[in-house]
């Protein structure tokens, strides 16, 4: 598997895992303030961790 395929792979898995783990952190908050923020921001970075593999993925010459 070439390494842009892994990006692409990984890329997915961390925007859906981020957007699904915020979300979560959403309705945990009420019950659990400090665990739902903790979630929220877990959740916010790995998307935003996807989202920078999809610029670097666009950098890739292949």
């Amino acid at each position: 598997m070439s390494a842009a395929k892994r990006i692409e792979a990984l890329v997915w898995v961390l925007i859906y895992a981020g957007l699904l783990l915020l979300c979560l952190g959403l309705f945990v908050r009420r019950q659990a303030a400090a665990l739902g923020h903790t979630m929220i921001v877990v959740g916010a970075l790995l998307a935003a961790a996807g989202v920078l593999l999809i610029w670097l993925r666009s950098r890739i010459k292949s």
